[in-house]
């Protein structure tokens, strides 16, 4: 095989050509955005406009729109907020989350099929003291499965908190638009903008205290020249991926790759609402990154679990959360697809997955 297939779209997506073509456009005026003449108000009027498609993808007011260099940057900007509050997260959390969490917080559990518990949060609320800042993702990096934001948001208000949600790999994917968080986290290149760009969506005027500070960008929330070109790719590869139909074909080939693939090949949470371009397989006895590099020798790109954390010797936390055991959650692989799969590229993973469990399994027997 010549062409590598890519299925890796959650750790970073392929970007796409409208967003490719902003960032040129972007990149061929000279502007500060925080200058008072010509150029400098030419891409004010850019960052503004980006602005704006952002707002309406996920149906907020323009001011509530902050740029930040990535999702792990607004995910610390959130944080910030948290100050002395009581703090819950879930335990399926981006470990980019989890690195912010103060001691003392709360672990909210999740149930076998990865969603977040929520009589096992409305416990945890009655118990925690009053104002609480809780973190659940809206959809999970690993297994893709879509969390009960709504059903949250409205335990967490009851006790007077904020919610903030995760929506890096919703975003473009999912209809954003009814999430009611106090605190949204975006990221430019899961959906198929430039890497090094994310906004933190703020709902609230109780606003954090910013990570950075200098001049008065972003009205005081993120001080430093904010990047045009990739503030334009990102609200380029929003509109795009919202206006095209791929997450439909993508589902369809979702349910094409389950078919093809044997009864013992184990699908996490096949039975409730994931992203519709995200698969978590299970091949027994067989180590994640044994099989990751397996199929890139075959020429397919798959990851173990987070492209942040794949490198690392260890099992998925997101997996052990779930209740699964060591084993189980140390050989997984994610198939994540996008809009450039085809119904070939699956048919030849099916098969390289038959293949390469069968070469595996009579390699162990003998």
């Amino acid at each position: 095989m010549n062409t590598l297939i890519y299925l890796d779209y959650n750790a970073t997506a392929p970007m796409w050509p409208q967003a490719r073509a902003a960032m040129v456009q972007a990149l061929s005026r000279v502007s500060n955005a925080s200058s008072v003449h010509g150029p400098g108000q030419w891409g004010r009027q850019q960052i503004e406009a980006s602005r704006a498609t952002l707002a309406a993808a996920v149906g907020c007011g323009t001011r509530q729109v902050v740029f930040t260099s990535g999702g792990t940057e607004a995910n610390a900007l959130a944080f910030r907020l948290a100050g002395q509050r009581p703090v819950l997260v879930s335990a399926i959390e981006h470990d980019c989350v989890l690195a912010q969490a103060p001691p003392g917080t709360s672990h909210i559990p999740v149930t076998r099929d990865g969603v977040v518990d929520l009589a096992a949060l409305e416990q945890l609320l009655a118990t925690c003291g009053p104002a609480p800042f809780v973190s659940i993702m809206a959809a999970n990096n690993e297994t893709g499965v879509v969390q009960p934001v709504e059903q949250a948001a409205l335990l967490v208000r009851a006790r007077g908190g904020y919610l903030h949600v995760d929506a890096a790999q919703a975003l473009g994917k999912i209809d954003m638009m009814g999430c009611p968080a106090d605190f949204i986290s975006l990221s430019a290149h899961k959906c198929g903008g430039p890497q090094g760009v994310g906004a933190l969506i703020i709902r609230t005027d109780d606003a954090p205290q910013p990570l950075l500070r200098g001049g008065g960008q972003e009205r005081g929330w993120r001080a430093g020249t904010e990047n045009i070109a990739g503030i334009c790719g990102f609200a380029a590869a929003v509109q795009t991926a919202l206006e095209s139909a791929w997450q439909k074909g993508c589902q369809a080939q979702l349910h094409q790759l389950e078919a093809a693939l044997p009864a013992s090949a184990i699908l996490i949470s096949k039975v409730v609402p994931r992203l519709p371009n995200t698969a978590v397989l299970h091949m027994a006895d067989v180590a994640a990154s044994t099989q990751v590099m397996n199929f890139d020798l075959l020429g397919f790109a798959v990851s173990a679990g987070s492209a942040c954390s794949s490198g690392k010797v260890r099992a998925s936390h997101v997996l052990e959360a779930m209740g699964y055991d060591a084993g189980v959650a140390s050989q997984t692989i994610r198939v994540s697809l996008g809009w450039e799969t085809t119904t070939d590229d699956i048919d030849a993973f099916a098969a390289a997955w038959l293949k390469l469990s069968h070469r595996l399994a009579t390699r162990k027997v003998a």
